[in-house]
């Protein structure tokens, strides 16, 4: 019942509302960018799972609060083989319906986009619906638009569930779980219909989800070219963000005046943040997912600024740079913040050397933790030898450093996670791979086993990487990364000077 709505009903009014619309626009339309890549993905998809009805869910809208709804992100499966970008496409389905026509060696589907079609001027749902109503969420497309744009058969869903569910006795039907939970409920409930057993359907449907998350892992050229878009975003992201520093102090939530001056460059140039920035200064530095950003920046500290911005097509970056909110580093967060630079340099050697030698995924890890662990044992630290604490049964430097140093980044800024370990973690590095290298220093305030002059210092370092035929392309080159380049960065957003005769405290000259 709505009983706060003053919407016209006469008939004249719906009459009138209905007249007048120039509809030349749905004429007007060209295929997505990503529509010359998706038929290759779907199918690797048809080639995998020959003769099987595929269910990938979009997903629903979301209600935030009473009538209003999250902004719509589809499921990132579905996103990678339909090209579809920005918010659409709510409650769709892709269906991959194994052909009857189709011979030994040919899997052969056809891919059909179930959708809910735009409704006409003429319905009520068009002025009246404002989840769905085109003059409440602006056009939508009609089924011979949206093929186009996809080049995909399409077909409007208010049937889809009966074309999904139909033949179940004798069409096994795999879904991608944890998209749509009203699909996966009449899914289910056709299967028991016919006495399937669940669990053995759900472990297919988890078979299916896991090889879409594997199809992810090299990055075609296309994706590529989106993840170089988003890191370029994010870098006029971090611009505005530095900018913003010297007014941070004088905030009582200097955090989320950060926070925001990245995320205004996020949304105005691309779709948004690809997950919550966190914007932590000071000890906050020192919580990994410090994400509520409603402290205090003081002169001196450091603010760690881990962000991303989502391009319009739905694929993050994911940096990270900590920076002196006064322009230069203390003596003590700069013997921090030089230990996890080395550590990141000695996992990007390492990744490069895949061109030369089998290198495996945890090998980059391998290669940070090695520096890690030295690190902390020439500050006084480490309470054992370096290597009993590299020794599988010591790791007491991961106190320090509990995350790991790279993962696969693409739709999801924690992409492919669905992936076997073989696949993933035991995997040698292949081109095409794009993933993160991000180690770190993290000693809280709290923490009594470091020396007083270290605590509530966080430093980390993550840049975006490419593996390349011939080694590893920094995508995130661009950013500020060493010491010098990062103060230097600071100084000049932030319009405070530079001395050409500074010096800094650890009594050697600026790089």
């Amino acid at each position: 019942m709505n009983n706060r709505s003053h919407r016209p009903t006469s008939t004249a009014f719906r009459d009138f509302v209905a007249s007048g619309w120039d509809d030349s626009a749905l004429t007007d339309v060209a295929p997505l960018a990503a529509a010359e890549w998706t038929p290759a993905r779907r199918a690797a998809v048809s080639a995998r799972f020959p003769g099987e009805r595929l269910v990938i869910p979009a997903g629903p809208l979301k209600v935030r609060s009473n009538d209003t709804d999250y902004r719509f992100r589809a499921h990132s499966s579905f996103i990678h083989l339909t090209g579809l970008e920005n918010d659409s496409e709510p409650d769709a389905l892709l269906v991959f319906e194994p052909r009857e026509d189709a011979g030994p060696g040919d899997p052969g589907h056809e891919a059909v986009l179930w959708f809910r079609p735009r409704a006409g001027a003429d319905t009520e749902e068009f002025f009246s619906d404002a989840r769905y109503g085109e003059y409440w969420v602006g056009a939508r497309d009609d089924l011979d638009s949206m093929r186009v744009r996809t080049g995909i058969a399409t077909a409007d869903s208010s049937t889809a569930m009966d074309a999904v569910t139909k033949d179940l006795g004798s069409v096994s039907v795999r879904v991608v779980r944890g998209a749509d939970q009203g699909v996966e409920a009449q899914i289910d409930a056709a299967r028991m219909q016919v006495s399937a057993d669940l669990e053995a359907a759900h472990a297919g449907d988890d078979e299916l989800q896991q090889f879409l998350s594997e199809l992810r892992l090299l990055k075609d050229a296309h994706e590529v070219e989106q993840l170089r878009h988003a890191v370029a975003i994010t870098r006029r992201g971090f611009d505005r963000a530095v900018a913003a520093l010297p007014a941070a102090p004088e905030h009582a939530r200097g955090e989320r005046l950060v926070e925001t001056s990245f995320e205004s460059a996020a949304r105005l140039d691309g779709y948004g943040v690809g997950y919550d920035t966190i914007a932590a200064a000071g000890d906050h530095a020192c919580t990994l997912h410090w994400i509520r950003n409603d402290g205090r920046v003081r002169a001196g500290d450091l603010l760690l600024l881990d962000a991303g911005a989502e391009a319009d097509s739905l694929y993050t970056a994911d940096i990270t740079r900590t920076l002196p909110v006064s322009g230069t580093f203390t003596e003590a967060q700069a013997r921090v913040y030089d230990a996890v630079l080395e550590a990141a340099d000695a996992a990007f050697a390492v990744a490069g050397e895949h061109a030369r030698r089998t290198v495996r995924f945890a090998d980059v890890h391998t290669a940070a933790m090695e520096v890690i662990a030295a690190r902390l044992h020439d500050f006084g630290i480490l309470p054992v030898s370096v290597e009993e604490a590299l020794a599988e049964s010591g790791q007491q430097h991961r106190r320090w450093m509990v995350h790991g140093t790279s993962h696969h980044l693409g739709l999801d800024v924690h992409d492919c996670a669905q992936a076997r370990r073989e696949m993933y973690l035991e995997a040698e590095l292949e081109p095409g791979m794009v993933f993160t290298i991000e180690p770190g220093l993290y000693f809280k305030q709290a923490d009594l086993l470091v020396p007083e002059e270290f605590r509530g210092i966080g430093v980390r370092i993550e840049d975006d990487v490419l593996v390349t035929e011939d080694g590893v392309e920094s995508l995130s080159a661009g950013f500020p990364r060493t010491r010098a380049e990062v103060e230097a960065w600071v100084q000049e957003l932030s319009g405070r000077p530079q001395r050409a005769d500074r010096r800094d405290r650890t009594g050697g000259a600026s790089a």
